[in-house]
């Protein structure tokens, strides 16, 4: 069955039927960019939420990431932007494939079958032209037909009129002779004229217009077929890349299966761990015997009693020296010291931690070391080969630099050795400081006893107990009757108390488990964190006591 020999009687159905094909092409090619769009604008929306949620580079939250959760997040940020790409990439396959091949195969279609339909309407213009040449001839014939007839009857009167002359009778019968010659011409030429049109009629329905009819059907087909690879495309182009999706949201498992919330714990002791010793219980001081407080070898300032974060110095030396003062008082510039410099043999940080900075100086200078003495012995080696074939080079020329790695190796082993002392000071320092103790350090470790009677300092170093050093980062106690009104330091962010803290001890505030504060200044690594209260009393509480979220 084809259109040429069932459809031959309908132009207008055919014309109309490959119309709505055509439209359809376009309707599917729209449908399709605006599926590109919507998978463009969601791989859009996925960076920039990733971009959003990953830690700018020196910021806190980096810092972080050598925690398992910490890091896994990342890992999902990761896979996520991966994911990301994959839609972006359907995106990109979905309008090469799909919507550039069927726009320019439609634009193929329209030319193919506009050429088509021209074929027909000259084939139907013909058909037409020869049929008003017949029709011509026809109504000619029949007129000349009936002016000869006449012309006879009027011959065949005149020749029984009586009256009529012999020169009349011949006249009116030499025209009705002319008149019957001009009608068989016309005759013969309407027979010929009907022959013409039968043969192009039967040409035209037979052979031209089917003809043209099962061009369009092909065509038609053609469009069908290759509208049908473009829906099977549109989910092959997703199918295609859903293993690498697959492998974007394993990875994603991955990350949650990798978090390890006993090595998050025990990070954060290695990173925090002061390694000082808890605060011991004070003497009794008998005031009944004459003894002077402000001289007393058991108070807390003199004998160098772990302090904590801060070194408050009172103007009244009958006071002890605590580790916070007790009023809550707003600290200004005016009130905070210079922060001190970081030395080099790290004495600024407290014994742990200064032992673990320490050992990894100590071996990123071997790894430095160990590098310069591969070198040494390359260099040795191109020597002795120099030396032994001098077309290779010349040996003097390595001098310089066999030189300058010597004295790179002597300059680290110096550092090594000026190191591994500092360790080995550290190391005894923290033996005599650390309790035998496997549990973790709580949050108010803080301070230690010196060999000479020294307090620490929030960060680790020592500073004498009668004249506070500029570089310190001490914050000096005025007297009580010292008030003076000062604007509040706009909070950075919120905490909610996860435990209760007593505040027992001087610039400590008291705290309830749930109990929501405003975070006035960070924890600066000391592990205290400065709080402000609704009546505005402001303190300090252990920073592992909270859960905190600083305002963006």
């Amino acid at each position: 069955m084809d259109w040429g020999t069932d459809l031959w009687d309908q132009y207008d159905i055919i014309d109309k039927h490959t119309q709505s094909g055509l439209e359809l092409v376009e309707k599917y090619v729209k449908f399709v960019k605006e599926r590109t769009e919507i998978e463009q604008n969601y791989a859009k929306q996925l960076r920039n939420l990733t971009k959003k949620y990953n830690p700018k580079r020196g910021c806190k939250e980096e810092q972080e990431c050598r925690f398992s959760n910490h890091q896994s997040f990342l890992d999902i940020l990761n896979e996520m932007n991966d994911y990301a790409g994959q839609r972006e990439l359907i995106a990109e396959n979905m309008m090469m494939n799909i919507c550039i091949e069927l726009t320019k195969y439609l634009q193929e279609l329209k030319m193919e079958r506009k050429t088509h339909l021209t074929e027909a309407k000259k084939s139907q213009q013909s058909l037409e032209s020869t049929y008003k040449q017949l029709d011509s001839s026809k109504k000619r014939f029949e007129r000349e037909w009936r002016e000869a007839d006449k012309a006879a009857q009027y011959a065949e009167k005149t020749d029984q009129d009586i009256n009529a002359t012999k020169a009349d009778v011949e006249k009116a019968k030499q025209q009705a002779n002319m008149r019957t010659h001009i009608a068989e011409e016309c005759k013969n030429d309407y027979a010929a004229q009907l022959q013409k049109y039968n043969k192009e009629q039967s040409q035209f329905y037979f052979s031209d217009m089917p003809l043209i009819f099962n061009k369009l059907q092909d065509m038609d087909e053609r469009r069908v077929r290759k509208l049908a690879q473009g829906y099977v495309l549109f989910s092959d182009t997703e199918r295609h890349v859903m293993p690498i999706i697959g492998k974007c949201l394993e990875g994603v498992t991955k990350a949650g299966t990798n978090v390890n919330e006993r090595n998050d714990s025990i990070a954060l002791i290695e990173q925090y761990k002061s390694g000082f010793e808890r605060p011991g219980d004070l003497d009794f001081e008998d005031y009944s015997q004459g003894i002077n407080r402000a001289s007393s070898d058991s108070s807390l300032g003199t004998l160098g009693t772990p302090k904590g974060p801060l070194e408050l110095l009172s103007k009244n030396r009958s006071k002890p020296f605590w580790l916070f003062s007790k009023k809550s008082k707003r600290l200004t510039p005016e009130r905070i010291i210079v922060m001190p410099t970081v030395t080099e043999d790290f004495g600024h940080l407290p014994p742990e931690q200064r032992r673990k900075r320490l050992q990894q100086k100590l071996d990123d200078i071997g790894k430095e070391l160990q590098k310069e003495v591969d070198q040494s012995e390359a260099l040795e080696k191109m020597k002795d080969v120099y030396e032994k074939n001098p077309q290779m080079g010349d040996p003097a020329s390595l001098s310089p630099q066999i030189n300058q790695t010597a004295q790179n190796m002597e300059r680290l082993r110096l550092e090594l050795s000026k190191y591994e002392s500092w360790v080995t000071e550290a190391g005894r320092r923290g033996d005599s400081m650390l309790r035998r103790d496997t549990l973790p350090e709580d949050a108010l470790s803080y301070g230690s006893h010196s060999n000479n009677n020294e307090p620490y300092s929030p960060d680790g170093t020592h500073s004498e107990e009668g004249t506070p050093d500029p570089s310190q980062p001490i914050y000096a106690e005025f007297d009580d009757d010292f008030e003076e009104e000062e604007e509040l330091v706009a909070p950075i962010g919120q905490c909610t108390a996860m435990y209760n803290f007593p505040g027992a001890s001087e610039g400590t505030i008291t705290m309830q488990e749930g109990e929501v504060l405003s975070v006035v200044e960070e924890d600066k690594g000391d592990g205290w964190t400065r709080v402000r209260r609704a009546n505005g009393n402001e303190g300090y509480i252990p920073t592992s006591y909270v859960s905190i979220s600083l305002s963006k």
